[in-house]
């Protein structure tokens, strides 16, 4: 049997190599591979070498080499079908149907590779031409010499609704097939199909094997709705498991013994001139899961290299949120710090590689950075808020998927709070008490009971979820982010806002990144397709949940019914007081703070009148004349 190329590379993404040898050779790690003794040959020197990056094996002693299917024929004696079907079912691969459609399918993929290249050349070459000067400028301006734009393929697409599909046509390309590349925009609705990239910057993107199956294009024009618009998932682009440069990125990062993740298309050239090419990003999305594998089939530390700006550090919190339950013996995450208000385009061009190699240099482990996300801002001067600090981070260790690993978590965390509280006698973080002097955070018992320690609690009463409650979220929250999923026309308008929310729940925020994500894919927000995503995909429980407490305070113009002008007015009042809200908890944190160093009249005073602002601005959604009218409604409140 034949088996379909993209089958087996699923294979090998999800399985590696040295996983698979590791069952009968042991391994060792050596540098960036991993070393053993032939299983060919009788020795004492190893002479077998594993190197997952490349996914091979070369055993120099006998003068083999292969993949995971070879090494399997070679060892235990299977044949090639025997060592797929055996793999596959350890991958959790299906196996494929061997039935003519399939075969039909795969020359299918292999023709709109094809396709892809062609658009491609057609790009570059529109780039060149008297049409993309604007283009060319607007790359000039960005540091993208001509060099650069013939290394990355970078090209332009014009400002005609059908400039690329008769440039296929007269190349015999089947108006199917460009559908089915994702290079028109075609529909039972829409009378004439037309070209989906009109007047912007493209930017090939390429598989793992180097060819191009999606682009990522970025307008030209300032009122264009999504500024950067990815290729639609198709039979070859799949966003969530693609990184941009991956290719020539998996061969570099070899040789740098890492690989560097940065947020944009030009923050990666840019990077790689400076000589870093171990530098991939995500298509215009958060990191996924996906993507996150892939990065460790790279390099056991992949370095993450966010934005110095708010929305750079919300990604580096939502990246340690991915990581915690995939982390593995050896394999963890850094997170390079740039300088506030800088990306990696930035740096390169004003400091060069020398000030990318201090930024990398010194990025940070997670550890350190869950830390200080969990500990910067807080302020932690009564034993409830330090217990709470202290609940905060247990639960995030208990996050964590390997029992090695959360062990060595919820010891470092422990000693980190140990330290974190000096003052504290006789205090040992997350374990009861202790005596002192016996090591902080060792979690070393008294003889007798100690009476200021907390109470014993049994194992079952610790697992109960009264003990777990699980943490509130902001009405106001809630209705920003469920406002824009039951009426996502609004998301044209108020995307820069919904963007950039500072939202106090993790789970909201997850959820606006895949709302987010969703709209990337360039697919109109429009009716209840959105909803019909979300509803099918692993939020659905929560936002049943969030609609049932919108209904229960009857909060209507977040709901369907509601008119999309009430809802975008409901939806504005609801962000100005947000804000509101989000500057008047600043200002608590830093009053308690100037209290508790210096309990003056003037400090209580600043306290109490914060807390009075706060304790007003709950509930007290703006009254505006005629609110509700376009629903039908009569009330005007919240």
């Amino acid at each position: 049997m034949r088996y379909p190329p993209s089958f087996l590379e699923e294979i090998r993404a999800r399985l590696p190599v040295s996983a698979v040898i590791g069952r009968r050779v042991k391994l060792r790690k050596q540098g960036r591979e991993f070393a053993g003794l032939s299983p060919f040959n009788a020795e004492k020197t190893p002479s077998f070498y594993v190197n997952d990056q490349k996914g091979r094996w070369f055993d120099f002693s006998a003068g083999k080499n292969g993949d995971i299917f070879t090494f399997l024929m070679e060892t235990e004696g299977l044949s090639f079908p025997e060592a797929v079907e055996r793999l596959a079912g350890e991958a959790g691969v299906p196996m494929p149907e061997h039935d003519p459609r399939a075969e039909q399918r795969e020359k299918e993929r292999a023709s709109l590779h094809e396709v892809m290249d062609l658009a491609a050349r057609f790009f570059e070459e529109a780039l060149q031409s008297r049409a993309g000067a604007a283009a060319r400028g607007y790359l000039m301006n960005r540091s993208l010499g001509p060099d650069l734009q013939r290394r990355f393929r970078i090209g332009y697409s014009p400002g005609e609704r059908s400039a690329l599909k008769e440039h296929l046509a007269a190349k015999g390309v089947a108006q199917d097939q460009m559908v089915a590349a994702g290079l028109l925009i075609a529909g039972e609705d829409i009378p004439v199909s037309y070209d989906r990239f009109r007047d912007r910057v493209m930017f090939p993107i390429t598989d793992f094997r180097g060819r191009i199956v999606g682009f990522g294009g970025r307008a030209l024009a300032p009122d264009v709705p999504a500024k950067y618009l990815n290729s639609p998932e198709t039979e070859l682009f799949h966003k969530g498991s693609l990184l941009y440069n991956g290719a020539e990125a998996r061969k570099a990062a070899h040789g740098a013994g890492t690989v560097i993740a940065v947020e944009g298309y030009v923050d990666v050239i840019m990077m790689a001139a400076a000589g870093f090419a171990h530098t991939v990003a995500p298509l215009g999305t958060a990191l996924t899961e996906r993507q996150l594998q892939i990065l460790w089939r790279m390099a056991d530390e992949p370095i993450l290299c966010f934005d110095g700006d708010k929305a750079g550090v919300r990604a580096a919190w939502r990246a340690i949120d991915l990581a915690l339950p995939f982390l593995q013996p050896g394999k963890s995450l850094r997170f390079a710090l740039l300088p506030e208000g800088q990306d990696p385009d930035d740096l390169v061009r004003s400091g060069g590689r020398e000030a990318v190699e201090q930024v990398i240099g010194a990025a940070r482990p997670l550890v350190d950075m869950m830390w200080a996300r969990e500990t910067e801002h807080g302020v932690f001067d009564t034993p409830e808020r330090r217990a709470a600090l202290e609940a905060r981070l247990r639960e995030i260790a208990g996050g964590i998927g390997d029992e090695s690993v959360r062990r060595h978590y919820q010891q470092a965390l422990a000693e980190r709070v140990a330290a974190f509280f000096p003052a504290t006698p006789g205090y040992q973080a997350g374990r009861g008490g202790g005596r002192q002097g016996q090591g902080r955070g060792r979690g070393r018992f008294p003889d007798r009971p100690d009476p200021k320690a907390p109470l014993p609690v049994s194992e079952r009463l610790r697992q109960s979820p009264l003990l777990a409650p699980r943490p509130a979220i902001s009405l106001r929250e809630i209705v920003l982010v469920m406002t824009m999923i039951n009426h996502p026309a609004l998301l044209h308008s108020r995307l820069d806002d919904f963007a950039h929310l500072d939202l106090s729940s993790t789970d909201l925020d997850r959820l606006r990144g895949v709302i987010l994500e969703i709209v990337g894919d360039g697919e109109e927000a429009e009716d209840d397709e959105l909803r019909k995503r979300l509803d099918s995909g692993p939020f659905a429980p929560l936002i049943q949940r969030l609609e049932g407490e919108l209904k229960a305070c009857g909060y209507w113009p977040s709901m369907p019914s509601a008119s999309d002008r009430d809802a975008d007015e409901g939806w504005m009042q609801a962000l100005t007081l947000h804000r509101r809200r989000r500057a008047l908890h600043k200002d608590l944190r830093e009053a308690e703070a100037a209290l508790a160093s210096e309990p003056s009249e003037a400090n209580l005073a600043r306290l109490v009148d914060i807390q009075k602002q706060m304790a007003s601005s709950e509930g007290t959604e703006a009254l505006i004349e005629g609110f509700g009218a376009s629903s039908g409604r009569q009330a005007r409140v919240f």
